[in-house]
């Protein structure tokens, strides 16, 4: 019974990751978090490996959400070449290193620092600025200081199991980029983030304290990434959809509230 009503949180948690990727620009990967580390337990998963086990299975099922939203986006023009070029190298590397910083933190440590890093975003968020741009022309922001803030953007991102659009569509639409842009730009950013990080928790130096239930590669739960994956994938493009058809500050009051709503989820979790 505890089995099948972890897949359908799986299920569900993975239909609202891929809505929310398209819609937000991320992979859903907080409430991944969230959702793994109540249903997780149920699977055999020892409580002290529980949330660390939950980071690294999100970031291995952001992939194929990341595939599916980023294609919507590429296809509707909204993605800033130049921008993620700068900012993508940054990001794979960050990602290795933030996989390996998260496997030394104790489970307790490693859920509040999620947990602070949703209230931390969800107040910059609200309160930042966009700044002014020029009616009729597009800002593309090419900056070399891309390339460190990718680094730092793949590395908390790796260390708290998202694709880094909390980060990313922040910086994006403070150095003047429409939030449905840097929402685009984010997703195929997040793709690199995600991809990094999974094979850095897939490929880990640092093996679990304890043993996990088969199915487990490294730190990834590869059924539970699969089943959350799948569902993801099918919602994805819808959230895509909404995000190019509602304001750019609509779309900065959801993200904050839904970073409060999860930071809380993952704070008082299993």
């Amino acid at each position: 019974m505890m089995m099948w009503l972890s897949i359908a949180i799986f299920l569900l948690a993975g239909a609202s990751a891929g809505f929310l990727g398209g819609l937000l620009g991320i992979g859903g990967g907080l409430l991944l978090v969230a959702a793994l580390s109540f249903a997780l337990p149920a699977l055999g998963i020892p409580a002290d490996e529980v949330i660390h086990v939950a980071v690294a299975t999100s970031m291995a099922s952001i992939v194929l959400t990341f595939i599916s939203s980023a294609t919507a986006h590429i296809r509707r023009g909204g993605v800033l070449w130049p921008s993620w070029r700068w900012l993508a190298p940054g990001m794979v590397v960050g990602g290795f290193i933030g996989a390996h910083l998260a496997q030394m933190l104790s489970g307790p440590v490693l859920r509040y620092v999620i947990a602070g890093f949703c209230a931390v975003m969800a107040v910059q968020m609200a309160a930042g600025k966009r700044k002014k741009t020029v009616p009729g022309q597009e800002h593309i922001p090419r900056s070399p200081w891309l390339l460190p803030a990718g680094v730092g953007i793949g590395a908390v991102s790796s260390v708290v199991g998202i694709g880094g659009g909390s980060m990313t569509v922040p910086l994006l639409v403070a150095l003047g980029v429409q939030p449905v842009k840097a929402v685009a730009t984010s997703t195929v950013c997040g793709l690199v983030i995600a991809l990094s990080s999974a094979l850095s928790y897939m490929l880990s130096v640092h093996a679990p304290a304890h043993p996990l239930p088969p199915g487990a590669f490294g730190y990834v739960f590869l059924p539970a990434a699969a089943v959350t994956a799948v569902a993801s994938m099918a919602l994805a493009p819808y959230g895509v959809r909404v995000a190019h058809r509602i304001s750019g500050d609509a779309l900065k009051r959801v993200f904050s509230i839904f970073l409060v709503f999860i930071g809380v989820l993952i704070a008082f979790g299993g």
